[in-house]
């Protein structure tokens, strides 16, 4: 690992910095930061202490990318406000801090404890003793890159959210509460959509080895895994994509996930199978009654009759249903196959903050980004000039 401060080569030491009445301390060690946190929740599934133990053990040690937690606290009552987990990583020699996330973490959110802001006065005092402590730290940074950060948690506002440097996301939640009534949920969708999905399921059950389960086995649930991987990376690159959750230290991420939270139902793993044969997979984490998808994938051609790939989803959700799940997240991306789900689109924001000269282009073309995404004919007649892939929709 290329160590880019003095406190990652000491994974106990910790800088410290007191200013408009919040206290920051940073570390390199997710662990200690953890241990000292005394808040059971988390703000998101993507922030349950199972989620940030597989990252941080999965790419802690990747070269140009250090672990850097921040805790935050009241000055004057050492009460705990926010604990943000992040990371600190050279890129094209830019010293960026951003969540712990690389494209894997779907929705980034401080963890929060009794003292959080909640209005956007004590939000601005906090983020402003964030940015002086970042500035100040061994090895300095350029620019706070967040995305994908969540406008409400539990409820509450997201103290990110409120800031003035918080911009409209490009992204969004795709989310679907079921009520207590399962049958009456169903009776919401559209009528094509409810007859196809109940067509499909005798389809696939026309063959006499035709089950759904879930892998209660951590070992079983890392075989399935293990054909998700072949299955997504065939239709990904058959799409002229470029797909990488199989390098290595992605692959480390999933697995780590799996086999610690397989056995605590955090990580759930629901396969159609016929027999032996895998062919439709659903990887989601779950939080009390919410549930989030998070990896899909179907063996293509060959059982295209029964679209497996909207199957298993709702056989997933009818199996949470009855298990006590009422809001099912399918995650960012608008594809089409969501909206025949009924989901809800919820908004998230992305924060670009200069703490050097060599931060502010970085942080004037995100601005300028989600401006753009205001204006979706002009951002893809843009794509268009410069080369750019335009997003696809999936069927």
């Amino acid at each position: 690992m290329t160590l880019l401060t003095a406190v990652a080569a000491k994974p106990g030491a910790r800088e410290i910095s007191r200013a408009a009445g919040f206290r920051v301390e940073l570390t390199a060690d997710w662990k200690q930061a953890v241990a000292r946190w005394n808040d059971g929740g988390s703000s998101t599934p993507f922030q349950h202490p199972q989620w940030l133990d597989a990252w941080y053990g999965a790419f802690a040690g990747a070269d140009d990318v250090e672990p850097l937690l921040a805790v935050i606290t009241d000055a004057a009552t050492g009460e705990q406000a926010v604990l943000l987990p992040l990371i600190r990583r050279l890129q094209k020699g830019i010293r960026i801090v951003e969540f712990a996330d690389l494209d894997l973490t779907d929705y980034n959110a401080p963890l929060l404890g009794p003292a959080a802001p909640r209005d956007a006065k004590a939000a601005g005092a906090l983020w402003r003793s964030l940015r002086a402590a970042l500035r100040d730290m061994a090895g300095g940074a350029d620019l706070i890159r967040f995305r994908k950060v969540p406008v409400d948690l539990d409820g509450g506002p997201n103290p990110l959210a409120l800031l003035d440097d918080a911009v409209p996301c490009t992204l969004n939640a795709n989310v679907v509460a079921t009520g207590e009534d399962y049958e009456a949920w169903c009776y919401t969708l559209e009528n094509a959509v409810r007859r196809e999905l109940e067509r499909s399921w005798r389809v696939f059950t026309r063959d006499p080895a035709a089950t759904f389960k879930f892998a209660t086995d951590p070992d079983d649930a890392l075989r399935i895994l293990s054909t998700t991987e072949v299955q997504q990376a065939t239709r990904i690159r058959s799409l002229g994509l470029n797909f990488i959750l199989d390098e290595e230290t992605c692959a480390a991420f999933y697995r780590n996930l799996i086999r610690n939270g397989v056995g605590s139902g955090y990580a759930l793993v629901s396969a159609l199978m016929a027999g032996e044969e895998v062919v439709a997979t659903l990887l989601g984490i779950r939080t009390g009654s919410r549930y989030v998808m998070i990896r899909i994938s179907n063996a293509g051609e060959k059982w295209s009759n029964c679209s497996p790939g909207r199957l298993i989803i709702y056989r997933t959700i009818a199996a949470l249903h009855r298990d006590g799940v009422r809001e099912f997240d399918f995650s960012i991306g608008n594809y089409a196959y969501k909206r025949r789900f009924g989901v809800k689109r919820l908004p998230l924001v992305d924060l670009n903050a200069t703490l050097s000269w060599r931060g502010v282009p970085h942080a004037l073309r995100g601005r300028a980004a989600s401006k753009l995404c205001h204006y979706p004919r002009l951002t893809a007649y843009l794509k268009r000039v410069l080369g750019m892939p335009s997003s696809r929709q999936e069927n």
